[in-house]
């Protein structure tokens, strides 16, 4: 509708139009400020241009076709849309059901999200990240994208290592031997499990005592990455593939002798460093360190050269805000390795805080000082968390109260949407009983109340939002279409009967494009439309 609308006032005027919303309704559906843009090269008065402006779209034909008026306000210019127009609209919309909206883009994506260290279990700390990649990952494969997604697992290093060292020390511990942590030991009863099940598992540990903790640490971290993709699952996430940090690193010798090739890589003080200060970092970046061991950063160079010989368009990595300074020196090195650094594009995740009835929520005594995410997904349920998550932009502070997400009323946004889609099904399945559907499906909607229209109008602009949410990389903004879809839905409902009245048919053709829309949006968010409450 918006695209349609667009370019047909594009190819008229022949210049870009930007359209808007008015905020008062009775405006029309869109305005434009076209008459400013173009005020100063044709020599005339806002004002004045947009009578101009106004009376030339007037005498179109494709215009009087799609317009019940254009008017000019102020400089301003206003449309509104014709019942027809909309009704046509609405009638392809239900007969294409699922794919109204649905994009066909030949890119490709590739995205990188989660990839926690499969040293513990998720916390909610986690679930942002992951929430909004697997969403991302839905729209994009809606609009038509050939979407990847990828978990990156950190399967070596010291975190690994560690790992393997606190269950070994947890073993012995249940063995009746005292024990001393160090400060930077994993901890919480996960850990206990852990060396419950090596326990079980080897029998006996006997052996060195480096290799023992080399060996642990292999079979925890198995461990945690079943349990990390059963709480993925649990919260509707699903990855395309699961890449190992230690097999992508094998590949190590090959990436290094090419940056050394493009001059992107030094020696100097004993260490191997990276020379991004070329390509826009603050400072160049040690790959290799003066005992012999790679910093972390060397692992992703390799790894990212992986991700851009597979080819795609656009490579999305999701990281937490603490990664803020890995984005340039990585930009870099792809540079150097004669990639388009701009196909990768960096979102970073801000944190999460919780609180139930006003106070923080409760630590897991399984993992710690962490809130487990299987924890709050008992507590609230997968379609509430993963609305709250997506309601606000990835890159400010989330907040919020548990216990408000299990009111049922409409200050729980997702039983607000769920809600109204039950209302419809509800009016549906009683209107069905003895009710032809076809008369429903072609009827026409016109001579209706604004209220019903400017629903109507709300239902069908989906397509845009779903692309707006998607270029500009807010999800939110699907949050926000759907809650004040829902809220329209309800108000209409309030003030209108609906069956056995003389516009039946025609407000039950309205209700299924409501529907339509708000079952579409929430399966992008990841979450089933209910259809009884």
């Amino acid at each position: 509708m918006y695209q349609r609308v667009k370019g047909v006032l594009e190819r008229l005027l022949g210049t870009d139009i930007v359209l808007e919303h008015p905020r008062d309704r009775n405006l029309g559906h869109y305005a434009s400020v076209v008459a400013f843009s173009l005020a100063k090269t044709r020599k005339k008065a806002p004002k004045v241009l947009a009578l101009e402006l106004v009376e030339l779209l007037r005498q179109e034909e494709e215009c009087n076709a799609l317009f019940a008026s254009i008017d000019a306000l102020n400089g301003y210019i206003n449309f509104t849309l014709k019942d027809t127009f909309l009704d046509s609209l609405c009638q392809q919309a239900l007969q294409s059901g699922r794919d109204f909206g649905r994009g066909y883009s030949h890119q490709s994506l590739y995205v990188e999200f989660v990839s926690a260290n499969p040293t513990g279990p998720l916390h909610i700390g986690h679930a942002r990240g992951a929430i909004f990649g697997d969403s991302l990952c839905r729209l994009g494969r809606f609009l038509g994208f050939t979407t990847h997604a990828e978990y990156y697992v950190n399967d070596m290093g010291a975190q690994i290592k560690m790992l393997g060292l606190s269950v070994y020390l947890r073993i012995q511990q249940i063995q009746g031997l005292q024990v001393e942590y160090p400060p930077n030991a994993y901890q919480g009863d996960y850990i206990t499990e852990l060396a419950q099940s090596a326990l079980d598992h080897f029998g006996t540990l006997e052996g060195e005592e480096e290799i023992l903790i080399t060996q642990l640490g292999d079979f925890a971290k198995d461990l945690m990455l079943v349990e990390i993709q059963e709480t993925l699952a649990e919260t509707g996430i699903s990855m395309d593939a699961y890449v190992s940090e230690k097999a992508m690193f094998d590949a190590q010798e090959g990436v290094f002798a090419r940056l050394q090739e493009a001059g992107g890589i030094y020696e100097s003080e004993g260490k191997m460093w990276l020379a991004s200060s070329r390509h826009g970092d603050e400072k160049d970046r040690v790959i290799r360190k003066a005992d012999g061991h790679f910093a972390y950063l060397a692992a992703d160079l390799v790894y990212h050269d992986h991700k851009f010989q597979q080819n795609y368009d656009r490579y999305i990595n999701i990281f937490g805000a603490d990664h803020h300074g890995y984005v340039a020196r990585i930009k870099a090195a792809m540079q150097f390795l004669g990639y388009e650094a701009q196909k990768l594009e960096v979102l970073l995740v801000q944190m999460v805080a919780l609180l139930k009835e006003g106070k923080p929520y409760k630590m897991s005594k399984r993992a710690g000082n962490f809130v487990l995410l299987k924890d709050v997904l008992q507590d609230i349920g997968k379609d509430a968390l993963r609305f709250v998550f997506l309601s606000k932009k990835l890159d400010t502070h989330l907040e919020f109260d548990v216990a408000s997400l299990q009111n049922q009323d409409s200050s729980n946004p997702i039983f607000y949407i769920h809600y109204a889609n039950a209302r419809i099904h509800t009016l549906w399945h009683k209107f069905l009983q003895t009710g032809d559907k076809e008369a429903v499906y072609t009827c026409a909607l016109n001579n209706l109340p604004p209220q019903a229209m400017h629903l109507l109008f709300n239902a069908l602009n989906l397509p845009k939002v779903l692309v707006g949410a998607f270029e500009d990389r807010e999800l939110q903004k699907i949050c926000e279409y759907l809650k004040n879809l829902a809220g329209d839905f309800h108000s209409f409902y309030n003030a209108h009967k609906i069956l056995d009245t003389p516009e039946e048919l025609a407000y039950l053709k309205l209700c299924q494009m409501v529907s339509l829309s708000l079952t579409i949006g929430l399966d992008i968010l990841g979450i089933s439309a209910k259809t009884k409450m």
